[in-house]
C-alpha cells in the first residue's frame, strides 16, 4: 500500500481515484498472508517448508525420505534372491508361492515407494505402494507349513490337526485375507484418485488385516498347545502303533529342530507386531497421526517383515527341517504314508 501511494504522488493522481483503484484490486485479488520461507539449504522432511512437505494432495501425508526407500528395497531384493536359490538349492518349492511372492511384493512397494520420495503427488506409485500391504500374508503360509512339517517330525498324535490340515486351513484362510486387504487396497487407490475420503477401502483392508489376526491367534494357541502335550507327553490321542524312533535313537528335537522352531517363533512374533500396527494404524484412518507418522511405518512394518523374511534365508527350512540320514528318512516316509509315525522324547 506505502509503494502505491508512491507511485500515485509521482504520477499526480487525484487521491480519489487512487482509493477507487486500490477498492477495486481489493475486490478483484484479496490479500492473502505469505507464509514466510526459511533461508539456506532446503530439506524435503523439514517440517518448517509446508512445500515440499504438502497435506493436501499428498496421500502419505509426509515425503518418503529417499535412502530409507533405497535401503529396504535393496535388502528385500536381496532376500528374495536368496531365498529363490535356497529353493532350487534344497527343492524346497512350497517357499516359491510363500517366502519368494512376499519378497517380489516387497520390491514392488519399496520401488513404488522410492518413486514417491521424488514425486510425492503423483498418485500411480502410491496406487503401487498400497498392493504390498499384502506382502506378508505369503510369508505367514510359510510359517503354517513349517510348523506342519515340524508336527511331522515330532509326533501328529500331540497335535488336533494333521500337518495337512494345518496346511489346507491356514493358508486357506491366509489367501482368503490376501484377497480381502489387496481389494481394500485396490478400492482405497481409486478413491484417492478421485481426490475422494478413501475411509471405504480403508475399511476392507481393516477387514482383512483382521481376519490375518484371527488367523494368527488360532495359529499360535494350537501350536502352544501341540507343544505343551509334546514336552509333557500328553497325546490328544491314543494310536494303535507307536514307534519310538526319536526316542531310541535319542533324536526327536534335536539341536537342529531346536533352531528352526526358535526362529519361528521368532518370525512368527515379528509377523505378529507388524499386524497390530497395521490394524491400529487402518483404525486410525488415512488422515490419522499413525499412518502420517513416517517412522512408525519404517520400523512397525518395513523393519519387521524384514527381520521375519531375512530369518528364513540364515535358519532356511530346507537345511534344518532336513531328515538326519536316508535310512530314516525312508522309515520315516512309509510310517508316516501309514499315518503311524511319530517322534517322542
Amino acid at each position: 500500500m506505502r509503494c502505491g501511494a508512491y507511485v500515485a504522488h509521482a504520477l499526480r493522481l487525484p487521491s480519489g481515484l487512487y482509493a477507487a483503484l486500490v477498492a477495486i484490486a481489493t475486490c478483484v485479488s484479496p490479500v492473502t498472508s505469505t507464509p514466510r520461507l526459511p533461508t539456506g539449504p532446503l530439506k524435503p522432511m523439514d517440517p518448517s517448508y509446508p512445500q515440499l512437505q504438502p497435506r493436501i494432495g499428498n496421500p502419505y501425508h509426509y515425503v518418503p525420505t529417499e535412502w530409507i526407500c533405497l535401503t529396504f528395497l535393496t535388502l528385500f531384493a536381496l532376500s528374495t534372491v536368496l531365498h529363490l536359490g535356497q529353493a532350487i538349492r534344497y527343492r524346497t518349492w512350497w517357499l516359491l508361492p510363500t517366502a519368494v511372492l512376499a519378497g517380489i511384493l516387497e520390491v514392488t512397494g519399496w520401488s513404488a515407494r522410492l518413486w514417491s520420495s521424488f514425486t510425492p503427488l503423483k498418485l500411480l506409485p502410491f496406487k503401487i505402494h498400497n498392493v504390498r500391504v499384502a506382502g506378508p500374508t505369503p510369508l505367514l503360509a510359510a510359517d503354517f507349513i513349517i510348523l506342519g512339517r515340524v508336527i511331522q517330525r515330532l509326533g501328529t498324535r500331540y497335535s488336533r490337526l494333521s500337518p495337512r490340515l494345518y496346511s489346507i486351513i491356514f493358508c486357506t484362510c491366509d489367501i482368503t485375507s490376501l484377497c480381502v486387504q489387496a481389494v481394500g487396497a485396490l478400492e482405497a487407490s481409486v478413491e484417492v484418485g478421485r481426490n475422494e475420503d478413501p475411509d471405504h477401502g480403508g475399511r476392507i483392508m481393516l477387514l482383512g488385516i483382521c481376519i490375518q489376526m484371527a488367523v494368527l491367534s488360532v495359529y499360535i494357541l494350537l501350536a502352544g498347545e501341540f507343544f505343551a502335550r509334546f514336552f509333557f507327553d500328553a497325546p490328544v490321542r491314543q494310536d494303535a502303533v507307536y514307534h519310538a524312533v526319536g526316542f531310541a535313537r535319542g533324536r526327536g528335537l534335536t539341536p537342529r529342530l531346536r533352531t528352526m522352531l526358535a526362529a519361528l517363533a521368532f518370525n512368527t512374533t515379528c509377523l505378529v507386531i507388524r499386524a497390530i500396527y497395521r490394524t491400529l494404524e487402518l483404525k486410525d484412518g488415512f488422515a490419522g497421526r499413525i499412518v502420517s507418522t513416517q517412522r512408525y511405518f519404517n520400523w512397525l512394518d518395513g523393519g519387521m517383515i524384514t527381520l521375519a523374511i531375512f530369518t528364513l534365508n540364515f535358519v532356511h527350512p530346507g537345511v534344518f527341517l532336513a531328515p538326519q540320514d536316508k535310512v530314516e528318512s525312508d522309515i520315516e516316509l512309509r510310517l508316516k504314508e501309514a499315518g503311524l509315525f511319530y517322534h517322542r522324547l
